[in-house]
């Protein structure tokens, strides 16, 4: 499957490979100050190359599956699964088929749209009714009733993501070898 050519996936990897921080910070399992490196660093190019929904929502996918890859915690991107789109699952769809409890699902709107976003949660339910395990990524404080994190130049709770879900993973059991001990 070829990805798309993608001009803010491209400079958000452009960015990281060129960086002479994020090496260490990765070997020092330090995501949090990554994740806030290359929204300083990279955030205001980053939102002038579209819609600022569409554009964060391209920037959280690229960066939240180069740090899970990075912080050895299993997960799919983008697959779909009884004619949902999901866009990120922890640890996996096996393991959101035979255990809802240790899945987690990370939804990425690209929408400030109330509407939109509930639409999809009501979608997501229908394959994790465990509904506290279906998080939410977006590209500012909207009011949910769902563990959210906002991916903001200002109030970023994003940084946070990678901790949440290795607590996820340790506590759920789906780390089978509790590699990232965050």
């Amino acid at each position: 499957m070829d990805e798309e050519v993608n001009p803010i996936k491209d400079y958000l990897f452009e960015y990281i490979n060129n960086s002479k921080t994020i090496p260490q910070l990765i070997s020092e399992k330090k995501f949090d100050v990554i994740i806030n490196e290359v929204i300083d660093n990279c955030y205001d190019k980053i939102i002038t190359m579209g819609e600022k929904d569409e554009v964060v929502g391209v920037l959280a996918t690229g960066l939240l599956h180069y740090l899970l890859t990075n912080s050895l915690i299993s997960s799919q991107r983008k697959v779909e699964y009884q004619g949902q789109e999901i866009d990120i699952v922890i640890p996996g769809i096996k393991t959101l088929e035979k255990d809802e409890k240790k899945s987690l699902i990370i939804c990425i709107p690209k929408s400030s749209d109330q509407r939109i976003i509930n639409k999809k949660l009501e979608d997501l339910e229908k394959i994790q009714p465990e509904k506290e395990n279906i998080w939410l990524v977006l590209s500012e404080n909207i009011e949910t009733n769902r563990r959210s994190f906002v991916l903001e130049k200002q109030n970023n709770t994003f940084s946070k993501i990678i901790f949440e879900i290795a607590q996820f993973s340790n506590v759920g059991g789906a780390n089978k070898f509790k590699i990232l001990r965050i």
